[in-house]
C-alpha cells in the first residue's frame, strides 16, 4: 500500500462559514462556524470589475445581498456597500461582504483554515485562478498551514498552479466525466473533492493510488457521513456545524 504525503487539514469543514445557519461567505458566518468548534471553513472567491477578491457563491448578486446583476461586473465601492445579510435574517441585517484580505485577517488571527474556491464569474476563469491564488499566497505567506485552493473550473486551477504552485490544489467534481483522475493528476492536485454520491470504494482507491485525498461535498445526514468514513474518505464539508461535532 502506498504512503499518502502528509494532509494538515481536519477532517470537517465548514460550508460557506456556518452553513445555512447565518448568511453564507460573511464574516459572521465564519465567527458562527468557530463557536460551533470548527476550524477549517470553505469560502467562494471571486472578483470585482477592478480585481477585487471578494466573496460570494452565486454569479448574480440577487439572492444573497441587496443587489441585483452580476457582481463581477461592479466594482469594488460598489459591493462593499451592499447588505448580505438581511436575506437570511434581520439578526444579520447590514452584514457587508468581505474580501478575502478580510477574511485572512480573521484566520491568521484566531488559527483558522480556509478552503477557497476558485469561483470565477463565467469568462473569467483565468483571471480569477491566476487572481486569487496569488493573493492567497500572499495573504498567507510563511504561515505552517497554507489555504487550499479548489474549483470545479480546471482552467481556474491551471492557473493557480502557474503562479503558486506551492498551495495546494483540489479538483471539484459533480460527475466523474471521462479522464477525471488524469485531469486532477496533470493538474497536481492534492485532492479531488466530489459530491459525496460519486464516492465508491473503486474511485477512493483511485484517488489514494494516485497520492491524492478524497474529499466530499455537501454532507448533512449522518448516516452519509458514516459512509463516507467508512469508504476511508479524508474530509467532509458540511452545512450542519451545528450537528457534526469537528475533530
Amino acid at each position: 500500500m502506498s504512503t499518502l504525503p502528509a494532509w494538515p487539514y481536519p477532517r470537517w469543514i465548514a460550508h460557506r462559514g456556518a452553513g445555512k445557519l447565518a448568511p453564507e461567505n460573511t464574516l459572521a458566518a465564519f465567527r458562527l462556524g468557530a463557536r460551533h468548534g470548527y476550524r477549517m471553513f470553505e469560502c467562494d472567491a471571486k472578483l470585482s470589475a477592478d480585481g477585487v477578491v471578494f466573496l460570494m457563491h452565486d454569479a448574480l448578486l440577487d439572492r444573497t445581498t441587496s443587489g441585483s446583476g452580476t457582481g463581477g461586473e461592479l466594482p469594488w465601492s460598489q459591493l462593499s456597500q451592499l447588505d448580505a445579510g438581511s436575506w437570511h435574517s434581520r439578526e444579520y441585517a447590514g452584514e457587508p461582504l468581505p474580501t478575502l484580505a478580510n477574511l485572512a485577517r480573521w484566520c491568521l488571527a484566531s488559527g483558522h483554515l480556509m478552503d477557497i474556491e476558485i469561483k470565477p464569474t463565467p469568462g473569467t476563469e483565468r483571471r480569477t485562478g491566476e487572481v486569487v491564488a496569488r493573493e492567497a499566497a500572499a495573504l498567507w505567506a510563511g504561515t505552517p498551514v497554507p489555504p487550499f485552493l479548489t474549483s470545479f473550473q480546471p482552467e481556474s486551477l491551471k492557473a493557480a498552479l502557474e503562479v503558486a504552485p506551492q498551495l495546494p490544489r483540489g479538483l471539484l467534481l459533480d460527475k466523474l466525466r471521462e479522464g477525471w483522475l488524469q485531469e486532477a493528476q496533470a493538474l497536481q492536485c492534492a485532492a479531488v473533492v466530489c459530491h459525496y454520491s460519486l464516492w465508491d470504494a473503486d474511485a477512493v482507491a483511485q484517488v489514494h493510488g494516485a497520492g491524492m485525498r478524497a474529499l466530499s461535498y455537501t454532507v448533512n445526514d449522518e448516516s452519509v457521513a458514516q459512509w463516507l468514513w467508512q469508504l476511508d474518505t479524508d474530509g467532509i464539508v458540511t452545512d450542519r456545524v451545528d450537528l457534526f461535532p469537528p475533530d
